[in-house]
């Protein structure tokens, strides 16, 4: 992996843009408004997809596989850091001189001087800042907006708006949601992770502090996450507002209901409202609230923000129902760390009824699964009726000796609720042996474990269930 260099210099100007790995959400929603923009782009990725051909469909130069060639008479490229630094563009860039940025740098070029909403944290991201995009959108605002994550109601990750407000899922996974002017910082959580960055959980924790205390107008952080307290702890901050269940919350929830659609009481300076959601689980009512408390930052009443922020109805990605075999339910979550795990199964129990949750499971990262393997176990074992753990996904990273899905599946207390298997074919087989009617099969990882899913369901269509 590449490390992002912030102190190299962003051009002023760009005029052809060159993205290595374009088809990732995060790139393809950049190169996207780069196109809107009026610049010439080019990119490349490992394999065709749907995020390719539809940039090519609106007028970039797209290749499959990366090579030197592919940089065309491109002025600046842009890159991730899940890219090796033998990447033969990478290294022909920079070669020739070209301006090579990171794409946070990319979008700090793209976000200019525009008054901006920045949404951190370690979880929730992607559907808190989907949640203010649209709220804002039906209350009459047209926002530029770049998210983690294709909004289900807009079929877009990003897109550039008519207004001065810019609405970011910023990473903070290798630092760089330090590098934007922030006007409104959203902290959802900050649930110690990328520790391969940062090194240690107090490194973590004082580049969120940094974070909010840089934000121009306000921080709007969580009332109840035990990393989020000690954020605020740390704060110098003079307008912070709360958000979630405590008693002293700025907006506050109570009459929390699970039981069928996910809904509560939101209550603000001194008055309250009932909302309901569409999307389920307990964890997006919290995600609700931070929107909701946004919403009013930016000047709105708490019944419109309320009503906004309902018509939310989920993101790419996020329990996602693929497909019904057999009376069996096939659905996938961008879960990659034991709390979301925990929050995704949670939300498929309210819903599922009499059904049970088999969990198929692929770790995300060697460094993640070595720290976090017992965690995994434990909320997996809690949660899911049964789990097949499939292998790790290495992403940026190179394996390391012993750590496989059979370290998570070792660490089950119950074996007999948990395979491991390597094999994606002989993995769609035993789901669909183990599934009956009623249940829920929901893939879980933010690598590619999704692919799996045609398989799961053909092996349905052939398969007796249990």
């Amino acid at each position: 992996m590449i490390r992002p260099d912030l102190s190299l210099p962003i051009p002023e100007s760009i005029t052809a843009a060159h993205f290595i790995g374009i088809g990732g959400s995060g790139m393809s929603g950049l190169a996207k408004m780069f196109l809107e923009a009026g610049i010439r782009v080019s990119g490349s990725d490992r394999a065709d997809s749907d995020a390719l051909r539809s940039l090519a469909a609106a007028g970039a130069t797209v290749h499959v596989g990366h090579d030197a060639a592919n940089l065309g008479d491109a002025d600046t490229v842009v890159h991730t850091g899940a890219i090796w630094p033998e990447n033969p563009e990478f290294v022909t860039a920079k070669e020739r001189g070209l301006h090579v940025i990171h794409r946070s740098q990319a979008l700090h070029w793209l976000i200019g001087g525009r008054r901006l909403v920045s949404v951190a944290g370690a979880h929730g991201k992607t559907t808190s800042t989907g949640m203010i995009v649209t709220a804002l959108q039906s209350l009459g605002t047209d926002p530029n907006f770049v998210n983690g994550g294709v909004i289900e109601q807009l079929g877009t990750s990003s897109a550039s708006g008519s207004d001065d407000l810019f609405v970011v899922e910023a990473d903070e996974s290798d630092g760089t949601f330090l590098l934007y002017d922030t006007a409104i910082a959203l902290i959802t959580n900050v649930d110690p992770d990328h520790l391969d960055h940062y090194g240690s959980d107090d490194a973590f924790h004082d580049a969120f502090i940094r974070f909010a205390d840089a934000a121009s107008e306000a921080v709007v952080i969580s009332s109840d996450d035990p990393g989020a307290l000690r954020v605020r702890e740390g704060l110098s901050h003079q307008n912070v507002i709360s958000f979630g269940v405590a008693p002293d919350a700025d907006v506050r929830l109570t009459e929390i209901s699970t039981a069928g659609p996910v809904a509560a009481t939101i209550t603000h300076a001194g008055r309250s409202e009932r909302m309901q959601l569409v999307v389920p689980g307990a964890h997006n009512v919290i995600n609700a609230a931070g929107a909701v408390a946004v919403v009013l930052t930016l000047g709105h009443d708490l019944v419109d923000a309320v009503r906004a922020v309902e018509g939310f109805a989920g993101t790419v990605r996020r329990f996602e129902l693929h497909g019904v075999e057999r009376g069996v339910s096939v659905f996938d979550d961008y879960a990659h760390h034991p709390t979301e795990v925990k929050a995704a199964l949670e939300a498929a129990r309210s819903v599922v009824g009499d059904g049970r949750l088999i969990a198929i499971q692929q770790p995300h990262t060697y460094s993640r699964t070595q720290h976090m393997y017992r965690e995994f176990a434990e909320v997996l074992e809690t949660y899911a009726d049964h789990t097949v753990m499939l292998d790790v996904y290495g992403a940026r990273e190179d394996p390391v000796p012993g750590v496989t899905g059979a370290l998570v599946s070792d660490a089950f207390s119950d074996q007999e609720r948990v395979h491991y298997v390597a094999s994606w074919q002989d993995a769609a087989e035993y789901t669909a042996t183990v599934a009956r009617e009623g249940d829920y099969v929901i893939t879980l990882g933010c690598g590619n474990v999704y692919l799996i899913i045609p398989q799961v369901l053909e092996s349905l269509r052939r398969t007796t269930g249990a």
